[in-house]
């Protein structure tokens, strides 16, 4: 049961962005990806440029990793790595048209001075972990399925030292955790349960008993890859129903367009990684 009218409070955040001024749909590597559907990249450009300041204009400090030629996927900068308390577990990516993008974060992380530590299993950064840092003393969720091998689930809970709860994921729709769940405050999550098995379902509602239900209708337009600060969810603006759901139960939605980037198979969060210290 979700508790209605509860005080929630932002807490600012960091995060990493890339503009996707190289962004095109020039393979098919999950089911939203269609080669013959047209990209306006100026109005991706735009869109994600609105993103980028709602986030500020909420107090967020936002970061920029400069795009790469050949590299369309980089605007979905949430996959280059993971990062809990200061350290950095990079990705490994699973196809080979997106695999370059990971020296482009570590190169980024290793700039900044943050302790990077490189993945040996493949994995795709927060693409497939979420962190609920107050939940059980900080909490790891871990999708796999489609893209993480469950072996990177280990690899990442002795690189942070945080436990990690591993998550089935069988809807090839939702082949990263990011685009079937989120963590929308430091205890509480945002999840469709169609998009796991129903052992994982199980595993969910027994640690989550609050968490904000999703439906399939708001699951497939993205809604639930969004960034929570603890009060405001940033979500895809399709996503009208979780939203009513979010404000019901005391989050403020702020809904934006991203209907560009959603042809690469990613919206809200899929755009933000963030930098944890």
């Amino acid at each position: 049961m979700v508790i209605v009218n509860q005080q929630r409070v932002p807490r600012k955040r960091t995060y990493l962005m890339c503009s996707p001024e190289r962004f095109a749909v020039e393979y098919a590597i999950n089911p939203w990806m269609d080669v013959t559907t047209p990209v306006d990249t100026a109005l991706a450009v735009k869109q994600w440029d609105r993103l980028r300041e709602t986030l500020v204009n909420l107090g967020h400090t936002v970061h920029l990793l400069k795009p790469q030629a050949g590299l369309p996927d980089m605007v979905y900068a949430a996959n280059g790595a993971f990062v809990v308390d200061g350290i950095v577990y990079g990705a490994r990516f699973r196809h080979e048209q997106r695999a370059a993008e990971a020296a482009a974060h570590r190169a980024f992380y290793e700039e900044q001075g943050w302790r990077f530590i490189a993945p040996n299993e493949t994995n795709e950064g927060e693409g497939d972990f979420a962190y609920v840092s107050e939940a059980h003393g900080g909490l790891v969720l871990a999708g796999y399925g489609f893209r993480t091998d469950p072996a990177a689930h280990a690899e990442a809970q002795e690189a942070l030292g945080r436990p990690v709860i591993s998550l089935h994921l069988v809807d090839p729709r939702f082949y990263h955790l990011d685009v079937a769940l989120a963590a929308i405050d430091d205890t509480n999550i945002v999840y469709f349960p169609g998009a796991f098995s129903h052992a994982s379902q199980r595993v969910l509602a027994q640690l989550f008993p609050d968490a904000v239900v999703a439906d399939d209708t708001d699951a497939l337009a993205f809604g639930l890859n969004l960034v929570s600060d603890g009060a405001h969810v940033v979500l895809n603006s399709e996503a009208t129903r979780l939203a009513e759901k979010l404000k019901a139960a005391g989050y403020t939605p702020v809904p934006v367009e991203l209907a560009e980037l959603k042809k690469g198979g990613g919206s809200v969060k899929c755009c933000i990684a963030e930098l944890r210290h």
